[in-house]
């Protein structure tokens, strides 16, 4: 047992950060604390994995083959938890009550409004965040803004752009996305 120890506990724990390295390279997207959580997960199944063990088979394949399956576990696990909390939350464009124009970002106390940012200045005037964030949108986009500065209603706009519900709701989106108003503020 204490050959085991050396051998995968030296320098660091390398051998063993490399057999969960081997394990993860399957996978994508894990940051250093993923990296973290998983090697300690690793030092559980190692102990585990010793106690266990019984020398019917080479000791580096079944420890590969529990912290493999312990891996799998835990990844499975918190994709559900991911899956669970995405199921639970709605978007701020949701429309609410009766009227087509309301949605739920509309009731959230708030002073800026991206039309009005708009409309109150001419293009020469233009900061340069209003400039890049105006560079991230389509053409469709920029003529959905326009119209809607111009106070043309949705059922209008996608009347006199020839586009259908979801083009409208899609622009409309990319128009209030976080990703593109947060370089305003």
């Amino acid at each position: 047992m204490e050959q085991f120890l050396t051998t995968y506990y030296a320098n660091n724990a390398k051998k063993l950060h490399d057999t969960v390295n081997k394990i993860l390279s399957k996978f994508g997207g894990l940051s250093n604390k993923d990296l973290d959580d998983f090697y300690s997960l690793a030092n559980e199944v190692f102990v585990d994995v010793l106690r266990r063990y019984d020398g019917s088979q080479p000791f580096d394949g079944f420890l590969y083959f529990c912290l493999s399956n312990k891996i799998k576990t835990e990844i499975t696990r918190r994709n559900r938890e991911k899956r669970k909390v995405d199921r639970m939350s709605i978007s701020i464009d949701t429309l609410i009550g009766d009227d087509e124009n309301s949605t739920i970002g509309d009731m959230i106390a708030d002073d800026f409004n991206i039309e009005k940012e708009i409309f109150d200045k001419n293009e020469e005037g233009y900061s340069k965040r209003m400039l890049l964030y105006l560079s991230r949108l389509s053409n469709l986009q920029k003529e959905i803004l326009k119209l809607t500065i111009a106070g043309y209603l949705p059922n209008e706009i996608k009347e006199e752009l020839h586009i259908s519900e979801k083009e409208y709701t899609d622009c409309y989106a990319a128009i209030h996305s976080y990703r593109n108003v947060s370089i305003l503020f």
